[in-house]
């Protein structure tokens, strides 16, 4: 998944921002609210991790102006905030979830996990794909009853594609999901791991649309 984490607290932050790296997904962290506007008018994420006290502004304003425009990215609140009137004005606001500093980052995962199994419309974290079993929890894979062994790499981009089942995702939208692996992504990168995915996982695991990108195979 592409992240915005959105924290002034540099030591909270980085603690945060290297766990998204380790659970294969691509962060992008922001100090302020000014940044963090900067960067969603910029580009699409699929979750926001929003602290609610910025060196700017307070977050719960900037929710509910996110809310107002139509934007539906799943937001998760990370706070120091801890009273029960604070959880009812975030969630209230727009929130998916909410968490109280400190916490443990395992648990973070779990929650970003579990944010992004509703959106998809599935809070399973186990996905039968033909001959595929997918635990999105655990981030493993058996095909055909036996583990595959899948790189950093290629679990963010497989991952793409469970999340968007059916659509066509661009050379440009699954690039998004590997930047923070690849200093410079050269031009055939996706169509490597999208080859190596399709070794792994099965010829039809992943159909190419001509011109347009790729999408989850169907069973």
């Amino acid at each position: 998944m592409r992240i915005l984490l959105i924290e002034d607290d540099t030591v909270l932050g980085a603690a945060v921002h290297d766990q998204l790296k380790a659970d294969s997904h691509s962060a992008d962290w922001a100090k302020r609210l000014d940044e963090a506007g900067d960067a969603l008018a910029a580009g699409a994420f699929e979750l926001v991790l929003l602290d609610l006290m910025l060196p700017d502004g307070h977050g719960v304003p900037f929710l509910k102006t996110l809310r107002a425009r139509g934007d539906v990215t799943p937001v998760i609140i990370l706070t120091a905030l801890d009273q029960v009137s604070d959880r009812i004005v975030g969630l209230n606001a727009g929130a998916d979830d909410y968490m109280v500093k400190p916490f443990d980052l395992h648990e973070l995962s779990a929650r970003i996990g579990s944010v992004a199994r509703r959106y998809t419309g599935n809070p399973n974290p186990l996905i039968e794909q033909g001959e595929l079993l997918i635990d999105l929890a655990g981030r493993t894979v058996r095909r055909a009853g036996k583990p595959v062994e899948l790189t950093a790499r290629e679990w963010a981009l497989f991952e793409a594609f469970i999340l968007a089942p059916g659509r066509v995702l661009s050379r440009a939208q699954l690039e998004e999901h590997l930047y923070n692996f690849d200093a410079a992504i050269e031009s055939n990168t996706i169509e490597v791991h999208v080859s190596r995915l399709r070794k792994k996982l099965g010829r039809d695991s992943i159909e190419t649309e001509r011109g347009l990108g790729y999408r989850l195979g169907r069973p």
